[in-house]
């Protein structure tokens, strides 16, 4: 509406016929009351009719201008509302709207200014106070809404859009000093309805009337406390069913009232005004603020019984507490002042609830089912304070308020699930309450703690410790509080003692498994309190003794029943068994301390009936071993069986039914949270809701997992995690969450790496790891599945997946402090378990390089996981990156990247131009990639560090793991590579940087003990190379260096001393430094280690068996050390017994003619060592005799190619012996006897074996001269060997039969004769002639089963025997003590393949007793002397025996007795 003011223009100057002609009829209340709506539309019909915007005249219908004027001063004094005009007024002051009176040069402000000037000059009051008044009528009338009962916070458009006309006029007002504000404030308080809180708003932003100014001016505050609480309550309610204009609006009206109630309510010391009103605005500020908090905290109590928009409207006023809001225009610690009064309030809210309660209830006041709006105004209030500042505020309000546990402990778990740095300021509080309680003897510190630490612990091992863990560490030492004195433990145990009633089973479990440390002499204490929570469990129906195996002691759910916790117990000692092959421990601890569990609710898990498979399984296999080892009683067994077999009848038949499937609800559940959780991290803004999120996701995987809490594998939480790495094993269920888990992983990642680079991507990613990582029963299934993916799998990986498993396990790296030990077993190859390895170590041994496949996967993901480590972590320091950077990674790329490069080969001349863009990584060529990132000042930087450096030993067992028939290289481009690492990178480099010094020895022991570490290590799966084979390629390496340092310098004549023989010192002392566990484990491994000595050996130059020594002034071949590991090593595996292989004896005589060459005198130096053979090493030419035909024509070559002389006088020796037997055999010639006759009796013996038909062998021993005694004691005693080499290696072509009917025969021959031959069985200290030659020659494995041969013997033993000889019982007796205890030791008696029934060992026992029992009553007197060592001996093996020697020997033993009388 337009203003009418062209009318007036004619007296404009004067104005003050104008005023006189208002004057007249000034009631604008009663004029709109007597005409109604006929008065405003007149008025506004000539309105429109004096309005200057026509473009056209319209013809006046009076007569003259007078006229005219006189018309509108009676309209206008009949019709006049001052309340309208405010309104009209306003509303013509617009933008936009153009009228007459502008063009005039009259202004709606001067008129409406002279209405109200002429309506106060007439009533008497000042101008101000009737604007006041007129405006509060006015909008008290705007506020009215008829349509609506109650009145609603905001206003409606039209409503909207008049008070906004209001509005304006007032301001013209004010401007002109013509509105009174205090008045006004007044006047709207006297109004009968109070105003819409919109309408105030509009006043307070408009700067019109402040909402302060407002409150300062009410009459009461309660009211108006009520007025505002109500309204903004409305306000909040309403926000879910109005537009999205009208939210904002809602939001702005909310965000500037809660400006004002901060500033106003919590104003600082300086700020604070000496007025009344001042305070009175301060009080009404506050008591908003409190009743609006309580109004949530009221709404937070019935969430669950709240309909949605209860809830939506509570969120909405939660964005009171956003920091942001407040900006700059709250003072810093007017807002801290405020939040933090705020958390106390929280925290102290009708605190109705006991200890007692919160010990019984507290597991449901987690994270997770906390009310999400609790949480949500926790973390809102949190953000204005540092974790410690919000700790040491919460340990401020437990010692001076009285608290809401509930609220209390949900703030601890917001605390620590949302802050990383909450955990150690957590112990910190604790520590400290704990001090405070044992100090002062005060339980509410001591409660304090507990709850604290339980509440902690219930968010998982992800954020903090579990509460065994906390209860062990603080209490189970005698460094613990409680240790001072015994009026601490009293203090403690009463204190536990007082919390049984309420406790739940799981912390009373604790309590009990992992008791506080006590001294001995107040045991009685802790047995009191153990009585105790032993019948409270009893209460609660849980036994103590159905406790499972492997229940975790920090779960703080009801306890697991027996029945799922022993089947949970089965599946986990499966687990074990399947890695190990062996029955855990604590399946056996359990069977014998444990017998009810074990026997009610384990072996029923285990024995299940189920359909057995045709090949037997893991289950199986354990079910066997605890049968064998008699854990399993036959009844049950037998049951079992039949059930089995029942119900594979059952199946046959078609009667079987589906077993119900398992919901999919808890799995959908996580993977809908997994979405949730990948849209915070994609979007910056929302970061801080990722912890949160990933406690939800938790508490979902927890769910999907099923299980109750916590259930983890047993019991300590740093046991090593076993994973199969041959054939991981996970149950489907599992597999099916890691695979989401993995998934979700990626997606996220990629997700991310979309919008933001990794640094720029917060520690959203490090938050989800770290809360996978804290299910430590989900461990075992993660580690296998990447064991699956990247060991199995990993070369059929897409680009996306490797670089999502690269940052991912970067991530596991990160979180290596919450994983324990990985105990990885890699097959029946692994000679022994190693040591668990850390998660780091763990992937990076998964990344296998054998064939092209292997490497082009191992380069692309080290590639990418360094790129992302990299990238990710590049604002860390120094010493925090390298702790975070896992060395088997950066030790993977110096392996992979100068392999595949040969520009990494080079010296980096300058740095990398352009860094390796994380992005580019899915689309760059990985060899291209890996070079860039070699290049790269950063990386190289790394490489110099000692820790991420890899060693010449290191890059050899990589170098030794690859097929060389399915390389990535090439032969030519592997052996350029083998040149440029041996003889450029490793050679030269110092020791520090993993290098050799330039030592060329040092350089030889390297290779050899990677050589034999790789033969001991992994088989070649799948590469077709066996796995004690030795690299060619490294060996001829090797080779290489060992001739180069043949021209080293030499000793100089008259040094008596020999070179140092290095390569048999290397050898000797990883014999000596090794530490296998048992007995039969070392024997394996040693055995194993020596066939890889002997490889190597066989595979250098000959001449280095042998060194050389200055003798006087010659040169002589020096042996010994080569002799001296013969005898204490090498011979031990040899089949044969008696001879080593024909490899190393010919490569021993070999290098011996190669040595020679360096004497004056070639023959003479073989001759002397040849000679000291004979006294040092026998075993030597005992195997030259058993190889000799074979051996023979090489030396006889290689004699004649070095030097062209007649064969040396010892060599031609034993040529001549040889051919003696083989005359001796073949044409019936003399056999001539020579020294020494154990070696004349080993050219015969294998001449003999070489006879196919033995008939010339036994027609040859009648043909033996009456001197050959000896030779035919040694005869026997290589027939024993072989005897017993038929049984331990039947595959080295010795026939046991043949080789016992042989021995038989000779023994027949040495009977007849009526030689000595039972020395051959003693010690070789006892016997200093042949025998001792014979047995030092003999391995120590065929010298332990002597007794075996022995016994197999007895078909010979006649009474003569016993009668000739005095000494046969003694050895007799000997011979079965030892057979016994080898059997008694578990050594394993070799029997025959073919007949595995036929020389039984058990047989051989009985048969070797009866044979003692029948000899002892026909031995002479003079047999029983000295049996008293044997007597105590044959008391624990055999006592029957005993009474028979006693019953027998009684004259021997009084005169042994007697002469021992006489010494004294």
């Amino acid at each position: 509406m337009t203003t009418p003011t062209r009318a007036f223009q004619p007296i404009g100057e004067g104005g003050s016929a104008c005023g006189s002609q208002w004057r007249r009829g000034l009631v604008w209340r009663e004029a709109a009351a007597r005409d109604g709506g006929r008065g405003r539309e007149e008025l506004a019909g000539s309105a429109r009719y004096f309005s200057a915007g026509r473009s056209r005249k319209r013809k006046s219908p009076f007569g003259s201008q007078a006229e005219l004027q006189e018309a509108a001063l009676k309209l206008l004094d009949h019709h006049q509302n001052l309340g309208d005009l405010l309104l009209e007024v306003g509303d013509s002051a617009k933008p936009g709207v153009k009228d007459g009176a502008q063009h005039q040069g009259v202004s709606p402000e001067s008129f409406i200014v002279s209405v109200l000037q002429e309506q106060a000059s007439k009533l008497g009051v000042p101008t101000a106070t009737l604007a006041a008044k007129n405006a509060v009528a006015k909008v008290e009338w705007i506020c009215q809404d008829s349509a609506s009962p109650s009145r609603a916070p905001l206003l409606s458009s039209e409503q909207r859009k008049r008070l906004s006309c209001l509005l304006q006029t007032v301001k013209d007002l004010l401007a002109n000093n013509m509105f009174c504000r205090s008045l006004f404030c007044q006047e709207m308080w006297k109004m009968k309805e109070p105003p819409v809180l919109e309408a105030v708003w509009h006043l307070h932003s408009g700067d019109i009337v402040g909402l302060a100014e407002l409150l300062e001016r009410s009459p009461a505050g309660p009211a108006a406390v009520e007025w505002l609480c109500s309204s903004l309550c409305d306000l909040c309610e309403q926000v879910g069913d109005i537009p999205c204009g009208d939210t904002e609006l809602a939001r702005r009206i909310l965000s500037d009232f809660a400006i004002v109630f901060l500033q106003h309510g919590f104003e600082q010391a300086s700020e604070l005004g000496r007025k009344v009103e001042s305070k009175k605005v301060a009080c009404i500020c506050s008591a908003v603020l409190q009743r609006m908090l309580a109004w949530v905290l009221d709404a937070v109590g019935k969430e669950k019984q709240e309909d949605v928009s209860m809830v939506q409207a509570v969120r909405f006023w939660l964005n009171v507490f956003n920091v942001s809001l407040y900006g700059s225009v709250a003072h810093p610690d007017s807002l801290r002042q405020f939040f933090r009064h705020t958390l106390t309030e929280v925290l102290t809210y009708n605190p109705v609830l006991k200890v007692s309660d919160a010990i019984q209830m507290q597991k449901e006041w987690s994270f997770t089912r906390t009310s999400p709006l609790l949480t949500a105004l926790y973390r809102k209030l949190l953000v204005a304070f540092s974790v410690k500042e919000s700790i040491c505020q919460l340990q401020q309000v437990l010692e001076t308020h009285e608290v809401n546990w509930q609220h209390i402990l949900s703030c601890v778990s917001t605390l620590v699930v949302c802050q990383a740095e909450a955990e150690q300021l957590f112990k910190d509080l604790l520590s400290h309450l704990l001090l405070k309680a044992f100090g002062n003897y005060d339980m509410e510190n001591m409660i304090t703690a507990l709850l604290i630490a339980r509440q902690a612990a219930l968010e998982g091992p992800a954020v903090f410790m579990p509460y065994s863990e906390w209860f062990k560490s603080s209490f189970g030492n005698a460094g613990g509080h409680h240790g001072s004195c015994k009026k601490s433990l009293v203090f403690l145990f009463e204190f536990l003692s007082e919390l049984v009633p309420f406790e739940a089973a799981p912390y009373l479990k604790v309590h009990i498994m992992y008791p506080p440390f006590v001294p001995t002499k107040h045991r009685s204490l802790l047995l009191e309190y153990i009585t105790l929570a032993k019948t409270r469990l009893a209460d609660l129906k849980v036994a103590i003794e159905d406790m499972g195996l492997y229940e975790d002691l920090s779960a703080t759910d009801e306890a697991v029943q027996p029945q799922a916790q022993a089947l949970r117990d089965v599946e986990k000692a499966l687990q074990i068994f399947e890695n190990t092959r062996k029955i855990p421990t604590s399946v056996i601890e359990a069977s014998i301390f444990r017998r009810p569990y074990y026997t009610s609710w384990f072996l029923p898990a285990l024995l299940r009936p189920r359909v057995l498979p045709k090949t037997p399984d893991g289950c199986m296999a354990f079910i066997e071993s605890l049968k064998r080892a008699d854990k399993i009683p036959s009844n049950l067994y037998s049951t079992y069986l039949q059930a089995c077999h029942a119900m594979k009848e059952k199946v046959l038949q078609g009667d079987s039914k589906e077993e119900p499937s398992h919901s999919k609800e808890p799995f959908e559940q996580l993977k809908a949270e997994l979405a949730e959780l990948r849209t915070l991290v994609v979007d910056q803004a929302q970061w801080e809701d990722v912890a949160a999120q990933a406690a939800v996701v938790s508490d979902r995987l927890r769910r999907a997992l099923g299980d109750s809490s916590q259930e983890n594998e047993a019991a300590p939480l740093d046991s090593p995690v076993p994973v199969a790495v041959p054939a991981p094993r996970l149950a489907p269920c599992h597999q099916r969450v890691v695979d989401l888990l993995l998934t979700s992983f990626c997606q996220t990642l990629l997700a991310a790496s979309s919008f933001n680079p990794p640094d720029r991507q917060g520690p959203c990613l490090s938050l989800v790891v770290k809360m996978m990582c804290g299910h430590r029963n989900l461990l075992p299934a993660l580690l296998g599945r990447l064991c699956q993916l990247l060991y199995h799998q990993g070369p059929s990986l897409g680009a996306a997946h490797i670089l999502g498993l690269a940052a991912f396990v970067i991530h596991l790296s990160e979180c290596r402090a919450l994983i324990p030990g990985v105990e990885a077993n890699f097959g029946v190859s692994q000679p022994v378990p190693g040591k668990a390895l850390s998660v780091s170590e763990f992937w990076s041994s998964l990344l296998v390089c054998r064939t092209e496949e292997s490497f082009a996967f191992c380069l692309r993901f080290c590639t990418a996981a360094a790129a992302y480590l990299m990238c990710k972590f590049s604002s860390c320091s120094r010493e925090d990156f390298c702790a975070l950077t896992p060395p088997g990674l950066i030790k993977k790329l110096q392996f992979l990247v100068p392999r595949l490069s040969l520009e990494a080969r080079g010296v980096l001349c300058e740095e990398a131009t352009t860094a390796l863009s994380w992005s580019s990584l899915s689309s760059l060529n990985y060899r291209r990639a890996s070079l860039c990132l070699w290049r790269q000042a950063g990386f190289q930087e790394l490489l110099k560090e000692e820790t991420f450096q890899l060693s010449f030993r290191e890059w050899l067992l990589m170098e030794l793991e690859v097929c060389p028939d399915k390389d990535i290289l090439s032969a030519s481009e592997r052996q350029d590579f083998h040149y440029w690492a041996i003889y450029q990178r490793y050679l030269p480099a110092p020791s520090a940087a993993g290098g050799c010094d330039g030592d060329l020895e040092k350089a030889c022991g390297v290779i050899i003990n990677a050589l034999l570490d790789s033969s001991q290590r992994l088989d070649q799966g799948g590469c077709g190379q066996s796995k004690m084979s030795v690299s060619p390629e490294i060996l001829c390496r090797l080779q290489e260096l060992v001739l180069e340092l043949r021209y080293r310098p030499k000793l100089l004549p008259g040094c008596s001393a020999a070179q140092r023989h290095f390569l048999l010192e290397i050898l000797q002392g990883r014999l000596r430094g090794s530490q296998q566990g048992s007995a039969l484990g070392e024997q394996l491994w040693r055995q194993q280690e020596l066939l890889g000595h002997r490889r190597i050996l066989v595979g250098l130059p000959a001449s280095t068996l042998i060194s050389t020594c200055w003798k006087g002034n010659r040169t002589v071949l020096d042996c010994d050390s080569f002799f001296c590991f013969v005898n204490s090593e090498l011979k031990n595996v040899s089949s044969r017994g008696y001879a080593l292989s024909y490899d190393i004896t010919a490569h021993f005589f070999r290098g011996l003619l190669n040595a020679s060459l360096e004497c004056e005198d070639a023959a003479e130096g073989v001759n002397e060592a040849l000679a000291t053979c004979q006294t040092k090493c026998p075993v030597v030419l005992l195997s030259a005799a058993l190889w000799w035909p074979r051996l023979e024509p090489v030396l006889c070559s290689q004699w004649e190619r070095l030097f062209g002389a007649p064969l040396a006088e010892e060599l031609d020796r034993l040529r001549g012996w040889h051919g003696s037997s083989t005359r001796f055999l073949c044409s019936g010639a003399v056999f001539p006897v020579s020294e020494p006759p154990w070696l004349s009796a080993a050219f015969l013996h294998g001449a003999i074996l070489q006879q196919s038909p033995r008939g010339r062998g036994r027609e040859a021993l009648q043909r033996l001269g009456t001197d050959t005694e000896q030779l035919l004691v040694a005869l026997l005693f290589f027939s024993l060997l072989d005897l017993i080499s038929a049984r331990i290696a039947p595959k080295e072509g010795v026939d046991f039969q043949t080789s016992l009917e042989w021995s038989l025969e000779i023994l027949q021959c040495l009977e007849k004769r009526s030689t000595s031959w039972p020395l051959l069985f003693h010690s070789a200290e006892r016997d200093p002639g042949e025998g001792r030659v014979l047995r030092s020659a003999a391995s120590h494995r065929h010298t332990r089963l002597l007794p075996l041969a022995f016994y197999s013997l007895i078909p010979c033993f006649q009474r003569e025997l016993l009668q000739r000889e005095p000494t046969f019982l003694s050895v007799a007796l000997q011979m079965y003590i030892q057979l016994l205890q080898l059997f008694v030791e578990g050594e394993v008696l070799p029997q025959s393949d073919q007949h595995p029934t036929e020389h039984d060992p058990l047989q051989l026992i009985s048969a070797a007793r009866q044979f003692l029992l029948e000899a002892i009553p026909q031995c002479p007197a003079q047999s029983f002397g000295n049996m008293q060592p044997l007597l105590s001996t044959c008391e624990e093996l055999d006592p029957e025996l005993r009474a028979t020697l006693l019953q027998f020997s009684q004259p021997a033993v009084a005169m042994e007795l007697e002469e021992e009388l006489e010494l004294f």
